[in-house]
């Protein structure tokens, strides 16, 4: 699927930057977040993030309540067609679930960053930084405490594929060549001895009855075929999400319900239907998971 993202920029030109991305000057070639860039950063050859009041919430609850291992999911907004489909959105829905994205925490020098991977290739960003790219859902789960050597051993594994940087992964394989963002997770973890979850045959996924003509677009774009199995976010029945190993330490509230829950006839536009994402303030109902123990 994310073969379409690819072959909709080249065709019709769209940059495909993440919002993040956009923080780097003009001019910088290669991963924005990769080990290059963050050298940059701190030799002052690319300028610091400027914080927003916002991100200055973010990063005060992550220092508060994110450990070693967690694990984040977000609702993404990446889109294509000159901006006018939402391509997280669509995925998300198709797999019935609230979340298009996910990624792993490390505590580096008291700071929370997240480990994941997009089109550049295997990113670190910091926790205040990734949540920029949110629209909507977010949740963080984290291993039961009898499994706390086990995210130690997936931030590692992250760390080498970072300073490695595995390409990512646009036909969705299930072999190590390159990554896409939950089959990083998922291996991460696996890695370190833990199965999070068992992929989905697209073909399987929960409401793909409901989107035909997407999906038939996407089996004529893109080598994926419907037998081909991937890992998703997922909910409480596939997925990562529902892995009985994890608690969970935040989830947003769920979003407002609709009228129905067949997509418009066609592509909406991007300020159309466009849910509030969780904020700093809404966060502070957190489970009890979430204070250290």
């Amino acid at each position: 699927m994310w073969t379409l993202i690819w072959l909709t920029t080249t065709v019709f030109g769209r940059d495909g930057l993440e919002p993040t991305d956009r923080l780097v000057p003009p001019g910088w070639q290669g991963n924005p977040w990769g080990p290059v860039a963050t050298r940059a950063r701190e030799n002052g050859q690319i300028p610091p993030i400027t914080m927003s009041p916002t991100m200055k919430q973010w990063d005060a609850w992550g220092k508060n309540v994110l450990r070693d291992g967690d694990i984040v999911f977000r609702r993404a907004d990446a889109r294509v067609l000159f901006g006018r489909f939402p391509f997280s959105r669509f995925i998300a829905n198709v797999t019935n679930s609230r979340f298009s994205h996910t990624g792993i925490v490390a505590v580096e020098k008291g700071e929370p960053v997240v480990y994941d991977t997009t089109k550049a290739g295997v990113r670190r960003q910091p926790f205040a930084v990734w949540m920029l790219d949110n629209v909507g859902a977010f949740g963080v789960k984290r291993v039961q405490p009898a499994l706390h050597d086990r995210a130690q051993k997936a931030v590692e594994w992250c760390r080498d594929r970072y300073q490695r940087q595995v390409p990512f992964d646009y036909d969705l394989n299930l072999n190590d060549n390159a990554l896409y963002c939950v089959e990083m997770t998922e291996k991460a973890y696996r890695a370190a001895g833990l199965k999070l979850s068992d992929p989905v045959r697209l073909a399987e996924m929960e409401r793909v009855a409901e989107y035909p003509v997407c999906i038939f677009v996407f089996m004529q774009l893109s080598p994926l075929k419907l037998d081909q199995q991937v890992f998703f976010p997922g909910n409480e029945r596939h997925g990562i999400w529902s892995c009985p190993s994890l608690q969970t330490v935040y989830v947003s509230p769920p979003p407002a319900p609709t009228a129905s829950r067949r997509p418009a006839a066609r592509p909406t536009s991007p300020t159309s239907d466009r849910r509030s994402p969780a904020t700093p303030s809404q966060a502070t109902a957190i489970r009890g998971a979430a204070r250290p123990s």
